[in-house]
Order: C-alpha cells, then structure tokens, then sequence
C-alpha cells in the first residue's frame, strides 16, 4: 500500500501503544491496512463490515481518503484559447 499522511484523514488514529501506534480506525483497534488487504484478496465492502464490525461509513471514508490522496493533482487551468495538447 502507497504511504499515505493518514494523520490528515479524521476517520482515523495513530496512538502509540495501541496496536503498535498502527493507523486504525477512530476508536477502534482495526488498522487501516486489514481493509485494503482484505480487498485485495477480494472482498467485499459488504463482507468487511460484517466481519470486522465497522460501519460503511469508516470504510468509505477510509476509502475516499486514499483515493483523493493518490489522485494526481488537477491541471492547470489555461488562459481563454490558449490551447494545448489537451485540446487537440
């Protein structure tokens, strides 16, 4: 998994003594990383929820996070008719 600044996503904790300072979710000691692995091995949001008793909202907002995080940044914007090899 791509090393993500977790400490900007509020849906999360990092607290050292608990699993190990490991990212889980916010009062919880479920690290960030089963959900990802979990659907890596394929499964589904659905079963994640129901094996590790988190709501749809943490793993959504988990979710949503890493994806803003690893977007890559938007374009510039151009001036009015300026073009680019975006617009031809």
């Amino acid at each position: 998994m791509a090393q993500l600044d977790w400490s900007q996503c509020p849906a999360v904790e990092s607290i050292p003594g608990k699993v190990s300072g490991a990212w889980v979710l916010r009062d919880t000691r479920m690290p960030v990383s089963v959900i990802f692995e979990n659907l890596e091995y394929g499964a589904t949001i659905e079963e994640i929820i129901e094996n590790y008793n988190v709501t749809r909202e943490e793993v959504q907002a988990v979710l949503e996070f890493a994806a803003q995080s690893a977007a890559p940044p938007p374009l510039p914007s151009l001036a009015p008719g300026v073009a680019d090899a975006r617009t031809l």
